[in-house]
């Protein structure tokens, strides 16, 4: 769908818009050179998807935004690590950025953290990232942390390494949430420990990592409170290391993890103290008895929600006392 010009003309005359959504259209450069000589103070842009504009444009505009906090621009395939540079220089007030889909690699993520100085989300999905961080690649890093970076979402990225996951270590101390999601890749298991060990994580998603191991774990991970670890090859003796590591643990998804019994469960539900929810679908060898799982829901009293193994039968009567002691079986 293109942006016609009555669109250009209605936008130009909303001389107080923050917000502006062009996902999926059309565009020029005509119209993002139009909007840029208003001087509209957009707090928020969305391009994702769009097309028919170059980086000549979305420049011209971004460079009027002063006071832009929220850029996306997936499926922007004609971005480039060094055009991001370019951007970096005048996203001076961002906080959060959505670059997934793009021809970008760490380069670009350096560059944003060194430029922009409030940027504490940055999501870069399905990229390059790994390219050129190897083990003999320091020339990556400055010896700069960058403490405004809370958030990362790095989901489907198949060239992460280690080196690339303790490049983030080194550079985020603080941050909370990192998102790899079926980043499908065999070497980054000593680089989430060294980020659980270094940083400040609360929420932690490994789905579909087959290949996670965490047994070298050996520390406090006491501000962890939500972890992903469906779809993986993890088994009980990595459910016992990180019920003694992450005993502040409120949220467990351990779905489809076809290696782990009801022995590594019953680790995690005695050593975590603060367990409210529990996903054990499709965990074919962790068993559905119902005598377990009330000596599970009794032990650990702050149990509410239990998503309990494909093979469990819920019309059965005896799953009924559970509910009286707060907590939902499902």
């Amino acid at each position: 769908m293109y942006a016609t010009s009555k669109m250009i003309s209605s936008l130009r005359n909303l001389k107080g818009l923050t917000c502006l959504d062009l996902s999926s259209l059309r565009i020029s450069d005509h119209l993002l050179s139009s909007l840029a000589k208003e001087g509209l103070p957009l707090k928020r842009l969305s391009l994702k998807n769009c097309t028919d504009y170059s980086y000549a444009g979305i420049f011209c505009l971004l460079s009027k935004c002063q006071f832009l906090q929220h850029l996306d621009l997936q499926y922007s395939f004609y971005l480039n690590d060094q055009y991001v540079v370019g951007l970096s220089t005048v996203l001076g007030s961002l906080l959060s950025i959505n670059l997934s889909h793009c021809n970008i690699t760490e380069l670009t993520l350096l560059s944003l953290v060194r430029n922009c100085p409030f940027l504490s989300k940055i999501i870069m999905e399905c990229s390059d990232i790994g390219k050129f961080c190897d083990k003999n690649s320091n020339s990556l890093l400055d010896f700069v942390v960058y403490p405004q970076v809370k958030s990362l979402h790095l989901a489907r990225n198949p060239l992460l390494k280690n080196e690339s996951i303790k490049m983030l270590a080194s550079l985020f101390p603080n941050l909370q949430v990192l998102d790899l999601r079926y980043c499908h890749c065999y070497c980054i298991s000593d680089g989430i420990v060294e980020v659980l060990r270094y940083c400040k994580i609360i929420h932690l998603d490994m789905r579909s990592c087959s290949t996670l191991n965490l047994l070298s774990m050996n520390f406090q991970v006491s501000k962890l409170e939500v972890l992903n670890l469906s779809k993986t090859k993890i088994d009980d003796e990595t459910l016992y290391v990180i019920s003694k590591s992450c005993c502040g643990i409120l949220q467990l998804d351990l779905e489809r993890c076809d290696h782990i019994t009801e022995k590594g469960v019953g680790h995690v539900v005695e050593n975590c103290t603060r367990l409210r929810e529990i996903n054990l679908w499709d965990c074919h060898n962790v068993c559905a008895d119902v005598n377990f799982w009330m000596v599970m829901v009794i032990l650990r009293s702050s149990l509410r929600k239990i998503m309990a193994p494909s093979h469990f039968c819920p019309s059965d009567d005896k799953w009924k006392p559970l509910l009286n002691l707060g907590c939902l079986v499902f």
